[in-house]
């Protein structure tokens, strides 16, 4: 009996110490980082970013709607791509133009959300939000800068225009209403993220205690080798990056990250892997409806497809280069 007991105060300890207290840590951090990146959206953190758009804009040879479509991206990406939809029915722009257009915004689009994304991952995997946070928006970057190129390669000289003509006058911060958004946008957001939380952080914990790990490596060697270069604690990150939302990844990676078993590098890399596989996916989930209420079916399948390349490629030669010299 008194056996019995102290293995099960052992037992006990080891869930306490090793499960409860660390996932109650990371949840008091994640809710308040969530809180944080939505309040940094709420207060239009990036109009200053958006005054970029001009010399950009001039000098892939795009036109002042485009600019201007840029420049709103930063606020609503719904808005912007419904102001390129709405110039492309005047027949102000051509197919092309709306293609490069729309590309083009992928930055302020990406922006748009990054406090949030830097605020959620943070908690989850610590210093590794920085690097990987950092990288996809060299991939972000990289996107802008072929957009750019190709525009200045395959579209005519415009005469000069003003692309701030088409904008309002910049809007003063107004923290009431910033933190009455905030908070209904936390209230909204915070459950979803305590319901992959949770769950995925107690799978990972007891499948790194029963074995699993070591059982899903020797598959890994008969199955993909493609990834073989990954430890395969990698592949649960990666799996639920592609089962889920993003955050699902993040708690998969905090949890290897709380009971080791993985190194900086490897842990960027799984994130970035799995970012890439889970593309496809997230187009068809939730990229393909909300494109088709704004373009043409046609049309709409064409910028999803065009944009899906685009970011796989730019996240793929990140990771490359990432990879081998990182």
């Amino acid at each position: 009996m008194p056996m019995h007991a102290a293995s099960e105060t052992l037992t006990l300890a080891a869930l306490w110490h090793g499960l409860a207290l660390p996932l109650s840590r990371l949840l008091v951090s994640v809710s308040i980082g969530l809180f944080l990146g939505t309040l940094i959206e709420a207060l239009h953190w990036t109009r200053a970013v958006a005054k970029v758009a001009q010399p950009l804009v001039r000098l892939g040879r795009l036109s002042d709607v485009a600019g201007a479509s840029f420049s709103l991206a930063f606020f609503s990406g719904a808005a912007a791509n419904a102001m390129l939809a709405e110039a492309h029915e005047r027949g102000d722009m051509t197919r092309r133009e709306v293609i490069l257009s729309n590309l083009f915004n992928s930055l302020p689009t990406y922006f748009l959300h990054l406090p949030t994304l830097f605020f959620i991952a943070a908690p989850f995997i610590g210093e590794a939000a920085v690097l990987y946070v950092s990288l996809t928006v060299a991939a972000a970057l990289l996107r802008t800068i072929g957009i750019v190129i190709l525009g200045r390669l395959t579209l005519p000289p415009l005469p000069e225009g003003c692309v701030a003509c088409l904008l309002g006058e910049d809007p003063k911060w107004d923290w009431r209403a910033a933190l009455k958004k905030t908070w209904k946008r936390f209230t909204r957001r915070l459950p979803r993220m305590v319901y992959y939380t949770i769950p995925i952080y107690v799978a990972m914990f007891f499948l790194k205690r029963w074995g699993a790990f070591e059982v899903m490596e020797t598959w890994m060697a008969e199955h993909i080798a493609f990834l073989s270069w990954l430890p395969p604690q990698a592949m649960g990150i990666i799996g639920f990056h592609m089962a889920a939302e993003t955050t699902a990844g993040y708690a998969a990676a905090g949890a290897l990250v709380a009971t080791g078993g993985l190194t900086l590098k490897q842990l960027v890399l799984a994130l970035l892997v799995g970012n890439i596989l889970s593309s496809p996916v997230r187009a068809i989930r939730h990229q393909f409806p909300y494109y088709a209420g704004i373009f043409k079916p046609g049309l709409a399948l064409n910028l999803i497809v065009s944009n899906q390349c685009l970011r796989v490629a730019s996240i793929l030669l990140v990771t490359l280069g990432y990879a081998l010299w990182g």
